[in-house]
């Protein structure tokens, strides 16, 4: 039992009333009881910020699959966190509805899902601590996952990118472009282009605009003037975020994530435009990004779509986070610098020819996720094993390894 009212709960509660009716009730006491909002806030907070102490990058809280228990995930793996003892769903309930205001709580018990960020102080310096955090349905209970976002930014050289690529990505050097970001969930995208972000803001003159759901890292405005706008929050969407910024006056434009149509296709026009624009999507390798792109429109619309991409596209960093040998989790990435080669690819629709192009295009900086992986086994940060088994091209990955 972690909340001292759980058995008035008990009382309170009658065991018929189940999944929104529910939920509705708890909220209503927590109205009535705010003695009882508070302590649930201050237990879901301490849960959190042992993240810190752990050093766990999610966190998994209430509904059935979670079997009473918190969950942290540690270097990669998830296990339940026996210490923290047995929760019963309505006290973890509680704790997720202290979280929210009132306009999310609607949003919640409307749509069964909520994506939010939510920070505490750290320490007396003023440090924050920040997650980002999602409360949804699940089996007739709310349940949440917290993804701890990091307090400092990673140095542009702790990513490893050639002189070549960090050129591209400078404002100081290209204007305009697209730079894609990719990999699946939890594979550090975030990171990465905050570190990308920050490398203009230190070195370049400019005005950033970054759109987010949620925003999860804060940027000063150091020589770049940087603007954060969330989605819900600050903007509808999205789409909407981008096409607004062309009257915003940016250099470059920070959209969190692409993963719809009408997404993708402002992104493009607003790239088209002259601007910068750096963004994310969920996946794993560069050509699986471009088809991507472009399978998500009509086959009426396919060429049109990919001449424009071949136009704007300027790089595609696709990473994951592989366990290595100190039991920590270490980058591995692959990197497409786009050139006439690819361009001309692209456009006459042989874009399985571009991971050829990757692997033989050490002098543009590019380089295949296999060969990355290859560099981490030959100086001795991850196993064969792993690299074996973090490839996407297996049979590549295997001459590799024997070669």
């Amino acid at each position: 039992m972690a909340l001292s009212f759980a058995s008035e709960i008990r009382i309170s509660l009658p065991e018929y009333l189940t999944g929104t009716g529910r939920f509705q009730a708890m909220n209503k006491l927590l109205t009535m009881n705010q003695e009882w909002k508070k302590e649930a806030y201050f237990k879901v907070k301490e849960y959190l910020l042992k993240m810190y102490e752990f050093g766990a990058s999610d966190m998994e809280i209430g509904g059935t699959g979670s079997n009473n228990k918190i969950w942290f995930r540690i270097f990669g793996i998830k296990n339940p966190v026996d210490e923290f003892g047995q929760l019963s769903y309505d006290e973890t309930s509680f704790m997720l509805l202290s979280l929210l205001t009132d306009e999310q709580k609607v949003e919640l018990l409307k749509n069964k899902n909520i994506d939010f960020s939510v920070g505490f102080p750290l320490d007396d310096t003023g440090a924050q601590a920040r997650f980002r955090s999602d409360v949804y349905y699940e089996n007739n209970t709310l349940s949440g996952s917290f993804r701890r976002i990091n307090q400092k930014v990673l140095s542009i050289e702790a990513l490893g990118l050639s002189e070549p690529i960090m050129r591209k990505l400078s404002l100081n050097y290209e204007k305009r472009g697209l730079i894609l970001v990719t990999g699946i969930t939890g594979s550090g995208k975030s990171s990465t282009l905050d570190s990308i972000i920050n490398l203009n803001n230190y070195t370049s003159n400019g005005h950033i605009i970054i759109i987010g759901k949620p925003i999860e890292y804060i940027h000063k405005s150091e020589k770049c003037i940087i603007r954060h706008r969330e989605v819900g929050e600050d903007v509808l969407s999205f789409k909407d975020g981008a096409r607004e910024s062309l009257r915003q006056d940016p250099d470059i434009i920070v959209v969190g994530e692409m993963r719809d149509p009408e997404t993708m296709a402002m992104v493009l026009e607003v790239t088209d435009s002259g601007h910068k624009v750096f963004t994310t999507m969920h996946t794993s390798s560069a050509v699986d990004s471009i088809h991507r792109i472009i399978g998500e429109f009509p086959p009426q619309e396919q060429e049109r779509i990919r001449l424009r991409l071949a136009d704007t596209l300027s790089v595609i960093i696709s990473q994951k986070l592989v366990p290595n040998v100190y039991e920590e989790l270490t980058l591995a990435k692959e990197i497409l610098s786009v050139n006439s080669s690819v361009v001309a690819a692209i456009k006459n629709n042989n874009i399985s020819e571009i991971y050829q192009m990757i692997s033989e295009g050490k002098k543009y900086g590019m380089q295949s996720i296999e060969q990355d992986l290859f560099n981490l086994y030959k100086n001795n940060i991850i196993t064969k094993e792993t690299a074996f088994n973090y490839a996407n091209n297996k049979n590549r990955m295997m001459q590799i390894l024997q070669y």
